[in-house]
């Protein structure tokens, strides 16, 4: 996430990050990363900064939606300004793009993708197609290649939008490609993150992303 958050930001626009603690893509290990949390905002409170960003797909959504709420809720108070988690900021971006049949591609193992199929669904999304490349190691999950990416992701006839999860996934550079190719929007982790931290500090449309930065 840290460099597609670099290689996004505009000009006049920094970019402060406070790493917690993952290795192995698990519910477990995902809920205990939560713990980080909120020492990480605090940290990151001192740089002055002016929204805070959670980022991790399932790591924000791994105990459903009232959980990822109160997440919201408890990293705003302790940083003080305002707070977004990918998997919200993704859920906005679906409804901007008006999206309501979702094709969905995750590095993850069955186990999370259920959790995340779950959480669309309760947002009111019908998730016509999950599929994940059964991925534990977070580090092999960084280690994608864009070929691999792109003889994975095959969207379910009658999709209407694209979801590529995880902020660790390199696919930010393909999401142009994969639009043109497929005539639907797409919507990644990191870009879905950027463009909701960019409407919160009400800065304009950005070209080389996709649809959603571009027209929303």
């Amino acid at each position: 996430m840290e460099p597609d958050f670099y290689a996004m930001a505009p000009a006049g626009f920094s970019v402060h990050s406070a790493r917690m603690m993952l290795s192995d893509v698990t519910p477990e290990s995902l809920e205990s990363m939560a713990g980080d949390a909120m020492k990480a905002a605090e940290l990151l409170k001192t740089a002055e900064i002016d929204v805070l960003v959670y980022g991790c797909t399932s790591g924000s959504l791994i105990k459903g939606v009232e959980w990822e709420a109160n997440l919201v809720k408890r990293l705003s108070n302790v940083s003080g300004v305002p707070t977004i988690t990918t998997a919200g900021a993704v859920v906005d971006a679906l409804r901007a793009l008006t999206a309501s049949k979702i094709s969905v591609f995750t590095p993850y193992i069955d186990k999370i993708n259920q959790l995340e199929k779950t959480f669309l669904e309760a947002h009111g999304f019908q998730v016509n197609s999950i599929k994940g490349l059964g991925l534990v190691d977070n580090q092999a999950i960084g280690r994608v290649t864009h070929g691999e990416l792109e003889r994975f992701i095959d969207p379910y006839p009658g999709a209407d939008c694209v979801f590529v999860s995880c902020t660790n996934l390199p696919v930010i550079p393909l999401i142009q490609d994969l639009e043109s190719k497929y005539g639907v929007p797409f919507v990644t982790s990191n870009q879905a993150s950027m463009w909701a931290t960019l409407k919160s500090l009400k800065h304009g449309h950005m070209d080389g992303y996709g649809i959603l930065l571009r027209e929303h």
